[in-house]
């Protein structure tokens, strides 16, 4: 039977790159982001179409629209067999006295209640099929401290929190539960945070310098080790935290 994977923040560059890596193994897909046409496109350029793969446009902090792309996902394909819980935001950044509360609550609902809302609607899913692997995307940020970032922080480091406890939960059925960790990667989120960082290529510059393969990493790249998690080549791996960070954790 042929099997079934949603990945949310499927618009995104490690969305697409994990959804190109997934439709090779002809695996099913529901991809899943906040505007409809920017997954459409993934689709064309993945060359998907109606048979193996079904868009749904969400708003992950709303318990309805989580509701609605799991249901599509059963309903169009019958099991959930992977699930990239993957949306996230960087949010403004600034000192912590600068910074109103409502910042810490619009990072905090996509990064916090987006994953755990995914895990909510999905988790049931997968135990009646008493199969299933899921993989919530964190940070480096949720291992360390960035100044001016502390929304940000927070949310990845409560993204491995959540992660821990329903990989605990849940290994006794044999469902799997795992985080990716990458750090500075080409991404549209990361040219955002230089921005907004005032100084971009500064920015740049010394994220390059505090990495010790000097460089940033590429979408694929990170793809490549959630495709890993996400397969029965990590059938013995859960609760863990895989960094691709270029070795940053270590400096």
């Amino acid at each position: 039977m042929t099997q079934t994977a949603i990945i949310t923040g499927a618009a995104g560059g490690i969305g697409k790159e994990l959804a190109r890596r997934l439709a090779a193994r002809n695996i099913n897909l529901v991809l899943v982001d906040l505007k409809e046409e920017a997954v459409q496109a993934v689709i064309a350029e993945l060359g998907l179409n109606d048979s193996n793969s079904l868009v749904v446009a969400a708003d992950v902090s709303k318990e309805e629209d989580v509701q609605n792309y799991v249901n599509k996902a059963v309903e169009k394909f019958g099991t959930i067999d992977y699930f990239a819980n993957n949306a996230g935001i960087e949010g403004p950044l600034g000192n912590v006295e600068d910074l109103g509360v409502s910042a810490l609550d619009l990072v905090y609902n996509v990064n916090v209640r987006g994953v755990f809302l995914g895990m909510h609607y999905v988790v049931p899913v997968m135990k009646k099929q008493k199969s299933g692997a899921i993989l919530n995307t964190s940070s480096l940020a949720g291992l360390m401290g960035a100044p001016g970032m502390s929304p940000y922080v927070m949310s990845k480091h409560a993204v491995i929190g959540l992660t821990r406890v329903v990989a605990n939960e849940l290994a006794p059925l044999g469902i799997r539960v795992n985080a990716v960790l990458p750090g500075t990667i080409n991404t549209r989120m990361m040219r955002q945070i230089e921005q907004n960082s005032g100084s971009a290529d500064a920015f740049k510059k010394a994220n390059e310098a505090a990495t010790p393969m000097g460089r940033y990493g590429e979408p694929e790249e990170v793809a490549a080790v959630m495709n890993f998690l996400l397969s029965e080549d990590a059938s013995f791996v859960t609760a863990s935290l895989y960094t691709v960070d270029g070795g940053m954790v270590a400096q």
